[in-house]
């Protein structure tokens, strides 16, 4: 199964809690004012690279604590991540996607499409909604505006509500 990949990051610290390994996934269509990755747009750009392949890089890094998925879009990749995401939870890694989309249009989404409730219950901590430049703060975690929640993923579905991460 192949992922149409923008690139990724061995260890980063800006991308959620811990030494994390980014996978940016390729595509969006939300096209953010400001943005700060206006490259992984394209659905066409960027590098088709077989999961497994992935899967492998993010075995050979001994110091990391989870996995963040981030782009584009990664939900409009939801199936290959999905997938990856599976194996790495296998690792005992933690899970963290950031997505445009905001937790109710991800929830409509998941009645619509299995493999996007699959990547969302796979995921520990999601970051939603789109990047809104008039609300940006560099004082945030992990964000890059306002509007943008870090949702606890399982508490939430289980709560029937978002439920923020407290490390936000």
């Amino acid at each position: 199964m192949e992922l149409r990949l923008a690139g990724t990051i061995k260890e980063s610290v800006v991308d959620g809690p811990g030494l994390r390994f980014v996978v940016f996934a390729q595509g969006c269509r939300h096209a953010c004012k400001g943005c700060h990755n206006p490259e992984t747009w394209d659905p066409l750009g960027g590098t088709a690279v077989a999961v497994e392949d992935l899967l492998g890089q993010i075995k050979a890094e001994k110091l990391i604590k989870g996995v963040t998925f981030s782009g584009g879009e990664p939900f409009l990749q939801a199936t290959p991540l999905a997938w990856l995401g599976r194996e790495v939870k296998k690792l005992g890694l933690d899970l963290i996607t950031f997505t445009g989309y905001t937790w109710e249009r991800l929830l409509a989404l998941a009645q619509e499409d299995r493999a996007v409730e699959d990547l969302l219950r796979l995921t520990d901590y999601l970051v939603d909604g789109p990047f809104i430049l008039a609300e940006r703060d560099l004082e945030l975690a992990f964000r890059g505006s306002r509007n943008q929640r870090i949702i606890e993923v399982a508490k939430s579905l289980k709560e029937g509500t978002v439920i923020e991460a407290g490390f936000a």
